[in-house]
């Protein structure tokens, strides 16, 4: 009977099935595997911009005389902003009235001695040549006048570009230039914020946009005032990479701002992304074999653990998420797995239990 005991031992030793003789379920935590929807929250600082802005510069170049504005201000549509040295335009200006008082004067001449000539041929008193000739200097003195005139328009437009004026009504956002400094032609001088919204302008790292980027669910606030929250959207991606930070610039257009919200305001932009159901452990229930890392999965029947590989997603503060490795259900064991080996029996106790 003895040797019929023993022998029965030895086989559920062989297989595995049972504890070795004397040997106690060692007392471990076990938990079990859930899997949740996996949310994962971004937060980034950026910049208050304008919706829409442009700029504006002088046609022509020249040594400024005076800026009429001061970064920030408001501006109505072609209130004057800042001036040029308009010496030379001035005296452009009062050539071209010159001329065009001559060439007027000459038009006239022209006129009255046509009219002269037309009435000397009706009497018979001079020749159709003569008659023809005072109508061709008519003509040439009609050309004459209109160069005049074109003379003077071409004056008094680059004397009007001397002046600076606001494309439209808007805020002046930025101001490049000072009295007394030399500014070529179309260089920019000030640019303007159109008041048509505003969007928060973020450079995120690339990594965070392998997925695509959540078109809703962003949360704003300015640094000034954290709990004051208000809506964006996510309004553009720049398709280039910075190859200085590796970041890509970001547009949120700001859905409801805040009274007082002005432009360079310094924000925080917290996005929102839900992934598929994914199991989390705790940090105690890593373990490893040298193919990488591993978790001890209990079987439920025998009581027994067994070494699992993991394909581990990423690490986070409360644990660590998985990708592949456990199924939902399975036990894993966390407190006391760094005394397991492959078989080993335990038993459950703690929290979970």
């Amino acid at each position: 009977m003895k040797r019929l005991v023993f022998a029965c031992c030895s086989f559920l030793l062989a297989l595995g099935l049972a504890p070795a003789y004397g040997e106690t379920p060692l007392a471990v935590e076990i938990v079990v595997a859930e899997k949740s929807p996996d949310q994962q929250s971004f937060s980034l600082t950026g910049e208050i911009r304008a919706k829409e802005s442009l700029m504006a510069s002088f046609p022509i170049g020249g040594r400024v005389t005076e800026v009429l504005v001061d970064l920030g201000a408001k501006v109505e549509k072609d209130e004057p902003l800042a001036r040029l040295d308009s010496i030379q335009q001035e005296l452009a200006v009062r050539t071209a009235e010159a001329g065009l008082t001559t060439a007027t004067a000459d038009y006239r001449q022209a006129v009255e001695d046509l009219e002269r000539a037309e009435a000397l041929l009706a009497n018979g008193a001079t020749t159709r040549a003569a008659r023809d000739a005072t109508h061709d200097a008519l003509r040439a003195a009609e050309g004459v006048l209109e160069q005049a005139k074109a003379d003077l328009d071409r004056a008094n437009k680059a004397l009007a570009d001397t002046v600076l004026r606001a494309p439209s009504a808007s805020t002046v956002i930025s101001r490049n230039v000072e009295p007394g400094q030399i500014i070529g032609a179309a260089q920019t001088a000030m640019e303007f914020a159109l008041d048509k919204g505003f969007e928060a302008v973020f450079e995120v790292p690339e990594v965070l946009l392998i997925d695509s980027m959540p078109a809703t669910g962003i949360t704003l606030s300015r640094l000034s005032r954290p709990d004051e929250q208000f809506e964006g959207r996510a309004s553009e991606v720049s398709p280039l990479v910075d190859e200085a930070t590796g970041s890509v610039l970001a547009k949120v257009e700001v859905l409801n701002p805040p009274a007082g919200l002005g432009y360079g305001d310094p924000v925080r932009g917290t996005a929102a992304r839900i992934t598929l159901p994914q199991v989390s452990l705790p940090y105690s229930a890593m373990s490893a074999t040298v193919d990488g890392p591993a978790v001890w999965r209990v079987d439920q029947e025998t009581m027994r653990v067994a070494l699992q590989p993991v394909t581990i997603d990423r690490f986070e503060t409360a644990g660590i998420i998985l990708k592949s490795g456990v199924d939902e259900g399975d036990w894993i064991v966390t407190k006391g797995a760094q005394l397991l080996y492959p078989g080993r029996a335990v038993r459950r106790v703690g929290a979970d239990q």
